[in-house]
């Protein structure tokens, strides 16, 4: 059983971990990107919108990852080795920042583009219209 959920564990992490550490690390890039080209271009916008959207839907899913985490250290008997403790403590400090810093401050940044009229893809006709509040 410990074999399974090591590999649950892994492809969690995989899957929810990767994406967000790069999503995290393309998004101030992108919005630099989205002020120099101004409130009318779409494109950037737009990106910095998505890379918002997968690090917090993707934050989600790695819960998972100390769930198969503890699954897997439980069957093997390991839960009070000093490793694991430190990697409980360091997954719970990425955690925290993820959720009281990370995604706040994307979110405000997101909202700045909200508030300046930054085109929003898909609009009514599916071409582009201002977000809501601009002017």
């Amino acid at each position: 059983m410990s074999a399974f959920f090591l590999s649950l564990h892994v492809i969690a992490a995989i899957v929810a971990i990767g994406p967000v550490t790069v999503a995290a690390s393309m998004f101030p890039a992108a919005v630099r990107r989205a002020r120099a080209t101004g409130p009318s271009a779409t494109a950037p916008v737009a990106v910095v919108r998505l890379l918002h959207r997968i690090c917090r839907v993707y934050a989600g899913v790695g819960i998972a990852v100390p769930v198969f985490g503890f699954a897997t250290a439980s069957s093997m008997g390991v839960l009070t080795d000093p490793w694991l403790i430190v990697s409980v403590v360091l997954t719970g400090i990425a955690a925290v920042l993820l959720i009281v810093v990370l995604l706040p401050r994307q979110e405000e940044l997101v909202a700045e583009f909200d508030r300046t009229g930054a085109p929003v893809p898909g609009g009514p006709d599916g071409g582009t219209t201002t977000s809501p509040g601009s002017p």
